[in-house]
């Protein structure tokens, strides 16, 4: 795969996702760009990336080292149960066991990863609960958050 091939599968994610995020509305409002906004700006990010790696690249890409794709395997393992466990664990214990596979594919250690984890997940909490007023899920800890 060389950067060409990359750019054009970011410019059709890119598509796709306005595709699917024009039509987002919520049913009240309550912010002024409403929900569509987001996916939308990410698309223009991601479609303008693309657009550079199709008009720029074609430098081919060097062999993976041995590992990596493990790694790779990993990280993408560890966000989709987040994304599934986020909701019945909560923000907190789901982002710190998130956090323990990706430190650990990026050559941090046991304690690091789990200390950095469970600093982020308390940091995202209180920054969404407290700062910008945005209800996260608290899953098992819902009592003491």
């Amino acid at each position: 795969m060389n950067d060409r091939l990359l750019g054009a599968v970011a410019l059709l994610f890119a598509a796709v996702m306005v595709w699917q995020g024009y039509g987002l509305e919520a049913p009240f409002a309550y912010e002024p760009v409403g929900p569509r906004a987001f996916p939308m700006l990410l698309s223009l990010v991601i479609g303008l990336c693309g657009l550079w790696l199709v008009v720029k690249g074609g430098n081919p890409v060097e062999p993976a080292s041995p590992g990596v794709k493990g790694r790779i395997a990993a990280v993408a393992i560890s966000l989709a149960a987040y994304a599934f466990l986020f909701q019945w664990l909560g923000v907190v214990i789901a982002t710190f066991l998130m956090s323990l596979p990706v430190g650990r594919a990026f050559g941090g250690t046991w304690l690091k990863s789990g200390t950095a984890g469970l600093i982020l997940g308390i940091g995202v909490f209180l920054l969404f609960d407290e700062v910008l007023d945005v209800v996260l899920p608290t899953g098992v800890l819902g009592g003491l958050l």
